[in-house]
């Protein structure tokens, strides 16, 4: 089957390994999502093993439209009624590219419009029901800018970054499955000590912490889209859970996590409960001003105040101290720093040895790595 998974800006040729790693054939880097081919276990082992995916997709149906007529004419040939039942709830996202339908949700109604009339014309008037929430059936239409129209369904339901561990937030908490790409971008390789020196609700650490492991991202969450559809298979599903489970690992150093706010280290250990990772994580309230870590070497990765959603009184001051504070009691450390505010990043003082632009919502921001050493490289 061919198959497509979405991601962020920025993380489509990490997903695109993650998929390989995982069995999938064929991969093809788009923006924003790789598609590849696989059979029912590759699509159930990556909705339970992938880290940066946010969807996964099954395209089932394409063809070409410039107008809303056509549109709905070629939507409404395909039978419905063999695929969902009467009885079932349905929900739509449409995205276009396209110069003559130019509307996400205008194409949504047209193609949702489609669907309902057919049933209506096979029993009598009575229709499927919407349910936007919790649908039995998520279907994804998709325009392109050369005005193909591909039909998909939405195996993965809720998005994927819902791992069921963030009971408890913060303020400005990042996405889960961002978290998991920028600690994959950052190459560790498991091998030492990982500090989120400003942690938050900890979703960096969670994810660290299910990296470190090998534990699958969705072992705690119980239900996703394919699980309503009629070809669902229950054995394999199981199979697969239990070969993923199966492949955790021992992690002999240690996960991290400090914040001078108490509300946001008890957010952080709420939500470390909530996802069974009491014993491998550490929270205490601390202040990176003032941490001295007890290794001569690890991975330092923090998502400070953009001073955006978190506003910050002195901004380039606060980052002039954040690369004060690495530079004196981080040395032989790795640092890793998500920001959107790239003026006052110069103010660390720090020559980053790469860099990376990645999207947090909205907002552009830029990955950069500084090694720590101590004197010159």
């Amino acid at each position: 089957m061919q198959i497509t998974a979405t991601t962020f800006s920025g993380l489509e040729e990490i997903l695109a390994k993650e998929i390989t790693a995982l069995g999938g054939q064929e991969t093809q880097i788009h923006k924003r999502a790789v598609t590849f081919s696989g059979d029912k276990k590759i699509i159930y082992r990556c909705i339970y093993e992938l880290r940066t995916a946010l969807r996964i997709f099954l395209p089932f149906h394409t063809f070409k439209t410039k107008h809303e007529n056509h549109l709905y004419k070629k939507i409404r040939e395909v039978d419905w009624t063999a695929i969902m039942d009467l009885d079932d709830t349905f929900a739509i996202n449409g995205t276009t590219s396209s110069k003559y339908i130019t509307h996400s949700k205008y194409l949504a109604l047209k193609t949702k419009d489609a669907i309902v009339d057919q049933f209506r014309t096979k029993f009598d008037g009575r229709r499927l029901s919407v349910d936007r929430d919790n649908p039995d059936h998520r279907l994804n239409v998709h325009l392109s800018y050369d005005n193909v129209c591909t039909l998909s369904w939405d195996v993965s339901g809720a998005t994927l970054n819902r791992r069921g561990y963030r009971t408890a937030t913060g303020e400005a908490p990042i996405n889960e499955v961002l978290a998991a790409g920028i600690v994959l971008s950052s190459n560790w390789q498991r091998d030492c000590d990982f500090i989120d020196p400003m942690c938050g609700s900890g979703t960096f650490l969670m994810e660290a912490a299910m990296y470190a492991y090998n534990i699958p991202p969705q072992i705690n969450r119980k239900e996703f889209g394919f699980m309503r559809y009629k070809d669902f298979d229950r054995a394999l599903w199981q199979e697969v859970k239990r070969e993923a489970d199966a492949r955790i690992i021992d992690f002999p150093y240690k996960i991290l996590g400090f914040d001078k706010d108490f509300s946001a280290v008890k957010a952080a250990r709420l939500n470390i409960l909530a996802g069974n990772m009491d014993g491998k994580i550490e929270v205490e309230r601390g202040d990176l001003l003032k941490l001295n870590p007890e290794t001569a070497s690890g991975i330092v990765l923090m998502n400070p105040p953009y001073d955006e959603r978190l506003r910050v009184a002195d901004v380039n001051a606060f980052y002039k101290d954040i690369g004060h504070a690495l530079k004196h009691n981080f040395t032989g450390f790795d640092a890793w720093i998500i920001t959107a505010n790239i003026k006052a990043m110069k103010q660390l003082g720090l020559k980053p040895s790469s860099k990376k632009i990645l999207f947090n919502g909205a907002l552009e921001c830029q990955l950069a790595h500084y090694e720590l050493y101590r004197g010159s490289k």
